[in-house]
């Protein structure tokens, strides 16, 4: 986008590979996400100060989902740049903007990390955007130079240890292992959601607001069981190039039945992992 973009800064570190799919399965991941996060995100943004006419910047964008709730709430006066890596993930914002009518979305393939702007934003966010980054306190502090007076950052990340179901299914258990020790291993921050107000300290910034909250369900129609088949789904390639689990080990077909059966069926419940909000205003 001509005018929003400077120049480029080299980091020292690399950003860990990303281990998801964004195609088939994994875009369907990123749906699912959307419809179990969505309320708690919108929530989130107003929480954190996000108004009409603000320029926003949401980093590690995905499919859009968070860029194009913050068009929303600010309106065609404001603007929204959406970054991401993935160049399907742009080329999929772009079109759910213009379906949208949402013109004042803008979406730059590229490496917030590495990125600089020539113009301030009055607000950066992002959703799970840093739980694939080495130096997060770095990253934070590189962002938080991008905002203009009275600034806004503000994440959104998981804590995988929040998850849990009752009564207990192996079924269940099974597969989050596999998904948090695949994440480990490439290291993603599978706690990150936790640290994020250390990270928010480290890099300079005002001790953050905090929020907890948790997806939960147990019917037969709980969109929970589905998202974590499609997790696997998406994961399945890195598992099995890392040795976590064979691909005939992963039944994502029978998985959703599963755990209903286990779950759902006795009058339990399943708990995604816990959503954690942190932001904080520059002074």
């Amino acid at each position: 986008m001509v005018g929003e973009r400077g120049g480029r800064r080299a980091m020292n570190e690399e950003i860990s590979e990303d281990v998801w799919e964004y195609s088939g399965w994994g875009f369907d991941r990123l749906s699912a996400q959307s419809r179990l996060f969505e309320p708690l995100t919108e929530r989130f943004l107003l929480e954190a100060g996000v108004r009409p006419g603000m320029r926003v910047l949401d980093v590690g964008a995905g499919q859009g989902d968070v860029s194009l709730l913050a068009a929303r709430i600010v309106g065609p006066q404001g603007r929204v740049v959406a970054m991401d890596r993935s160049e399907s993930c742009v080329w999929t914002i772009r079109c759910r903007a213009m379906e949208l009518g949402l013109s004042h979305v803008h979406a730059l393939q590229g490496d917030f990390t590495e990125e600089r702007f020539n113009v301030p934003f009055d607000a950066i966010v992002g959703r799970f955007a840093l739980m694939n980054t080495p130096e997060v306190s770095a990253v934070i502090w590189r962002l938080a130079a991008h905002l203009g007076a009275r600034g806004i950052i503000a994440f959104q990340e998981l804590d995988f240890g929040g998850a849990r179901t009752i009564p207990a299914s192996p079924t269940f258990d099974r597969a989050m292992s596999w998904v948090t020790r695949t994440l480990a291993k490439v290291g993603v921050h599978t706690r990150l959601g936790l640290e994020l107000r250390r990270h928010f300290l480290d890099a300079g910034l005002p001790d953050p607001s905090l929020r907890i909250e948790e997806n939960i369900g147990g019917g037969p129609g709980y969109p929970g069981y589905m998202l974590l088949g499609e997790v696997l789904q998406s994961l399945l390639p890195t598992m099995k190039r890392l040795g976590v689990a064979r691909p005939e080990e992963v039944d994502v077909t029978t998985l959703v039945q599963l755990l209903h059966d286990e779950v759902g069926a006795y009058g339990g419940v399943m708990v995604l992992p816990s959503l954690v909000s942190a932001w904080t205003t520059l002074p």
